[in-house]
């Protein structure tokens, strides 16, 4: 059985928390400040650096006139990484979305 995490949970668990709940912003946040795992603090740094990132991404193309029509793109994007995400932290798998995914290692790293 899985060790568990500062918040009782086990690391897969509180991992695929933080990435199934990564749009809410909140969660991950959470995460990051109650857990002491590494594998989860990743996961919840990942989760905030993904979701913030799209979420800027889709301001600024629906307040630029000629990309809004990309806007749904940036939107499927969105889904599948966050499905994969969660996927990819329940089974315990060290996943890093790539460019976004070394941003949130180094943040982690600094913190």
């Amino acid at each position: 059985m899985a060790a568990a995490s500062g918040t009782g949970l086990k690391k897969e668990t509180a991992a695929a928390l933080s990435a199934l709940l990564g749009p809410t912003i909140v969660v991950p946040v959470l995460f990051l400040l109650l857990e002491k795992d590494s594998f989860v603090r990743f996961y919840a740094m990942q989760s905030l650096v993904v979701f913030l990132s799209l979420y800027i991404l889709n301001w600024v193309l629906i307040f630029s006139i000629f990309l809004a029509i990309v806007s749904p793109l940036v939107f499927i994007v969105g889904v599948i990484l966050w499905l994969i995400l969660t996927y990819k932290a329940w089974q315990g798998d060290r996943w890093e979305v790539p460019f976004l995914g070394k941003i949130a290692k180094q943040l982690i790293e600094k913190a």
